[in-house]
């Protein structure tokens, strides 16, 4: 194996897979057992005016992405998974949780303020 730019980013990615599915479990254990909206929807860090309305999707957003990248951590290490297929699934699991978390906030955000008027 030569190293190169193409294994360092592999190695990047791989390496950030854990602190991501930590974060994520985190938030999603948080929010489900906890009941800590602090972290629901955030739209400039701020949470909406009703975050428990958005505390379940958030918790799903965050749960399965974490458990994705969980499983994706252990079908490197155990299962030997292929490199196409395991950066395919970590590198969607970050964009759509990415895409589906702004999505989230700013509808929330969105619901509240067209509630106040």
């Amino acid at each position: 194996m030569v190293f190169d730019v193409s294994v360092a980013l592999s190695w990047l990615l791989f390496l950030a897979l854990f602190p991501m599915a930590f974060v994520w479990l985190r938030r999603a254990w948080r929010i489900g057992v906890r009941r800590d909206f602090s972290e629901v929807a955030l739209k400039r860090g701020e949470p909406p005016p009703d975050a428990e309305r958005w505390a379940p999707w958030c918790m799903v957003i965050n749960g399965l992405a974490g458990l994705v990248a969980v499983f994706v951590i252990l079908g490197v290490v155990v299962a030997a998974l292929p490199y196409q297929a395991w950066s395919a699934i970590a590198g969607s699991t970050i964009w759509v949780k990415l895409l589906i978390d702004f999505a989230l906030s700013r509808h929330a955000h969105t619901a509240a303020r067209a509630r106040r008027a």
